[in-house]
């Protein structure tokens, strides 16, 4: 019997609903449940054949017992090896490098000194920063927002450089990048699974959390959604992300990714909504069961495979 685990935090809706779903489905030789784990013997299978993981993120005992899961030849979805070396700023650079459009991104040094670090471990630090060529290239306005982070923490819209020296100072330890603002008439929020399907959902950040999914609104024209579609997948697929979400702001009609980073994106019925939570919790099931049906890959105990490296 192929077992599938749902790894989650604080979610209510999501997490229940994908077991309950894979298991309603009956499918010959697949069960699905709520992964239970306490103390971790190195090297020893987990009882798992697939993994959905939705907070290790959050946690490090989670996400060590995930990689230690891989290398004794569970299915993880997301790939923890691959979330753990990811940041966003990063991903800014390689959408550039694939065409995707991207507003003009700047990666800054943190302003507060890492806890047991002094300015000589700076002593490679360009000091005073060029600010004149970096606002050059960004303009204003622009976004202050942490290079690996989440939920919209830490974010800040600046309009001059007062207001961005005066949040940079705001951000103590944390990494940030600088990122030109997208005067955007449209934002859409695109699902994607098993880097083959994706689902465009029209947001508004500027709205309250439950209130952001506009239901029944596609995007105003077939060109416009055909290459959100494509772009989104074009990222997940490089990224190898199976499951994610890709934000687009569309200015005079070019869709500009601004974040995908979403490996666990959220999922829950009270702020996507009845429709976008039955795409997504049958789209997941489709791609754990096929997981699981799946004959397992030979391991090879190298670090690009645990990558996804060919």
């Amino acid at each position: 019997m192929a077992r599938i685990g749902v790894l989650y935090g604080m979610e209510e809706s999501f997490p229940p609903a994908l077991v309950d779903h894979i298991n309603a489905r009956g499918v010959s030789g697949v069960t699905a449940g709520h992964l239970k784990v306490g103390g971790v013997v190195m090297a020893e299978p987990c009882g798992y054949d697939v993994i959905v993981d939705r907070i290790s993120h959050d946690i490090p005992f989670y996400r060590s017992f995930l990689k230690n899961a891989v290398l004794t030849g569970t299915k993880v979805i997301n790939n923890p090896f691959w979330w753990s070396a990811d940041d966003k700023f990063f991903n800014y650079a390689l959408a550039a490098k694939l065409g995707v459009p991207v507003p003009p991104t700047v990666l800054l040094p943190h302003k507060k000194l890492p806890t047991g670090t002094t300015g000589q471990s700076m002593r490679n630090l360009e000091y005073p920063l060029d600010w004149d060529g970096i606002f050059r290239y960004v303009g204003f306005p622009a976004f202050l927002k942490p290079h690996d982070g989440g939920g919209w923490k830490n974010v800040y819209k600046v309009n001059t450089p007062e207001e961005l020296f005066a949040a940079y100072d705001q951000s103590e330890q944390l990494c940030m990048t600088l990122q030109g603002a997208v005067k955007f008439q449209e934002y859409f929020r695109c699902y994607a699974i098993d880097r083959a399907k994706v689902h465009v959902m029209r947001y508004d950040p500027g709205q309250p959390h439950h209130l952001r999914y506009v239901p029944g609104n596609p995007p105003p024209s077939r060109a416009l959604g055909e290459r959100m579609v494509t772009d989104t997948l074009k990222l997940c697929r490089a990224l190898g992300y199976d499951l994610n979400t890709v934000e687009f702001a569309v200015e005079d009609g070019v869709p500009y990714a601004i974040d995908f980073m979403n490996p666990a994106p959220d999922a829950g019925l009270e702020s996507v909504g009845p429709e976008n939570f039955r795409w997504i919790v049958e789209a997941v099931a489709d791609m754990a069961i096929s997981r699981a049906l799946a004959p397992p890959a030979p391991l090879e105990y190298r670090w690009a495979k645990f990558l996804g490296a060919p």
